[in-house]
């Protein structure tokens, strides 16, 4: 069954979401299009708890109980990848968010290398043309650092930062998609190597049309996962202010472990990459976070036609 979800997807992206010479895809369509095959790590002896979910898997926006909910809720942790379209005159930018309930380690005797909550996710740079664009560059997040990447044939050179590798390209759906990478336990997100997995085990989760699948193990290499809009009504900016889920502006409120660790895209924030580039840039202003991270990109709009987090 799930062998037939890259024909299902093909059939999608070919039948349910036709693009006219004259005009723009809709934010679904760009999300699903370019929506990455994602390599998850999983830990041996606690798989499930790496497995994507939405924030309220449990049924329920309260962030304080979503480690305590993850052990009797894994039937319900259905792959979900949350996303974010903002444009300009020349390019799309979209964030893919991936969220668990989790973020630990094996052994933090002082609670403060886990935390509850955890998001983390990827940028990527389309340049706009008349059909779904062109892939020039992604960023992705890794705890408190941003790494940069670009795909073959991308004009993009290094910025302020280094080009740290390669975006690698896997056909699916009848077009090539970006692969990404998630660590296990901490989550981090990285361009994927085209290797496999430490240890040998991990998902993999493919973008569908409809479909949210659970894992059936930790070394499943096809699990469907859903796109949920950041900016719809079961998205998170809408939610923004609710205390409930927020602790603060872009912080998840969590009590296990390290309090209010965690972080949705407005939240963001590369350590030590200049205080001209504030926390959240890369959801909120993402024009100018691209282009002070790379050179050479070209026609470049800084200017929004349209902003969601504005």
């Amino acid at each position: 069954m799930r062998r037939a979800l890259a024909v299902l997807v093909g059939v999608a992206l070919a039948l349910s979401v036709p693009v006219a010479a004259s005009a723009a895809p809709s934010d679904a369509e760009l999300a699903l299009r370019w929506a990455p095959i994602h390599y998850q790590d999983t830990d041996s002896s606690d798989y499930d708890a790496d497995y994507l979910s939405a924030v309220d898997f449990d049924g329920e926006w309260d962030t304080l109980n979503n480690w305590e909910h993850q052990d009797d809720s894994v039937a319900r942790l259905t792959g979900t990848v949350y996303y974010s379209v903002v444009e300009t005159s020349t390019h799309w930018f979209i964030v893919y968010a991936f969220y668990h309930p989790r973020d630990w380690v094996e052994w933090d005797p002082f609670g403060i290398d886990s935390h509850e909550n955890d998001m983390e996710g990827a940028l990527l740079v389309v340049r706009r043309d008349a059909g779904y664009g062109v892939l020039e560059a992604m960023i992705t997040v890794a705890h408190t650092n941003f790494y940069s990447y670009t795909p073959s044939g991308s004009p993009y050179t290094a910025g302020r930062e280094t080009v740290d590798g390669r975006v690698l390209l896997r056909p699916y759906g009848g077009v090539n998609r970006p692969t990404t990478f998630q660590e296990a336990k901490g989550h981090g997100v990285y361009a994927w190597g085209g290797g496999e997995f430490p240890g040998g085990d991990g998902v993999v989760y493919y973008p569908s049309a409809s479909a949210a699948e659970v894992p059936s193990d930790g070394n499943d290499r096809s699990v469907a996962y859903r796109l949920v809009p950041i900016f719809g009504g079961a998205g998170m900016w809408a939610r923004r202010f609710d205390p409930v889920t927020f602790a603060s502006f872009g912080t998840f409120r969590g009590d296990n472990g390290k309090d209010n660790a965690a972080n949705a895209p407005w939240g963001w924030d590369d350590h030590d990459d200049g205080s001209d580039l504030p926390r959240g840039l890369l959801a909120t202003d993402p024009a100018k976070l691209v282009s002070v991270y790379f050179g050479n990109e070209g026609p470049f709009s800084l200017t929004y036609t349209r902003n969601g987090y504005r």
